[in-house]
């Protein structure tokens, strides 16, 4: 029974120090930003320290002030609110396509789906730079540079991702509940938005926070497709790095900001994680 109880503690006490070590992989590097971010160019060529006494308001303030990192950030909102809302809609659409229309060929559509993401993002780019600048043209008005572009670019990234993780979720709805509503009259979009989309909206949350965070920390393209009126926050970043040397307290501080609406966001939906990764996984 002492053996028992001993070897119960000892996997108690080493499951912790794994959280622990965990959390603190995670969390020093956010603290040491923050600790970059609160001093002055003086103070950060000094001495090292892990103690920050002093707050250097000027790092967050002046980039606040500028109009031109208030333009990034609202970007940065815009884009991916609107592809967070687009891609969780059209996957709840496809996977309901593909769970119940039994479509000819849907297990080889849905693989196909997943392999779009197993190329590298770079391979896409310079494709992708000259269909925004010379194939999507209307006239002067391109893709490039627009907020739309970078919505439908992350949407397609980030659709079949989506899609893989709606398709368990939808299994995991008993197609009795379809075959009921037609019996009552139901017609297929009043099953979808009455019935499915209820019943799934855990796994809508999931996927509209994954599509969310995603969107909210691309560089690569936000780098290469936008100039000037679309860049986003995280582009921003970079214009800190200058031919004269690296701003560190103000990049430190813009990057702590851009941390304020993933967290804000994580935080009120943050139920929804574990419910809509696990909803469907087990299935009687």
């Amino acid at each position: 029974m002492a053996k028992t109880t001993s070897k119960k503690t000892l996997n108690w006490i080493g499951t912790y120090l794994v959280w622990i070590v965990a959390t603190l992989v995670v969390i020093i590097p956010i603290y040491w930003m923050f600790i970059v971010s609160a001093r002055s160019r003086v103070e950060m060529f000094g001495a090292p320290s892990l103690i920050q006494t002093t707050f250097f308001a000027e790092n967050y303030t002046k980039p606040l002030l500028n109009p031109t990192f208030q333009r990034y950030m609202i970007n940065s909102v815009i884009i991916a609110t609107s592809n967070a809302v687009l891609v969780a809609v059209l996957a709840l659409i496809a996977t309901y396509a593909l769970s119940r229309w039994r479509l000819p060929g849907a297990d080889n559509i849905f693989f196909w789906t997943i392999t779009n993401r197993m190329a590298p993002p770079a391979a896409f780019l310079l494709p992708l730079f000259l269909m925004y600048t010379r194939i999507f043209k209307f006239g002067e008005w391109t893709l490039f540079d627009t907020r739309l572009g970078l919505i439908l670019l992350y949407c397609v990234f980030n659709l079949p991702f989506a899609i893989w993780l709606m398709k368990g979720i939808m299994d995991g709805i008993p197609k009795e509940l379809d075959e009921a509503a037609m019996v009552d009259g139901a017609g297929t979009w009043s099953i979808l938005l009455r019935i499915i989309a209820p019943l799934s909206a855990p796994g809508l949350a999931i996927t509209a926070i994954l599509s969310w965070v995603f969107a909210w920390n691309e560089y690569l393209f936000a780098a290469s497709l936008t100039s000037v009126e679309a860049r986003t926050i995280t582009t921003g970043l970079a214009e800190f790095v200058t031919v004269t040397g690296t701003n560190w307290g103000e990049m430190a501080a813009v990057a702590m900001l851009a941390l304020l609406p993933a967290l804000l966001f994580l935080s009120f939906v943050q139920k929804y994680i574990v419910m809509g990764l696990t909803f469907g996984a087990v299935k009687e």
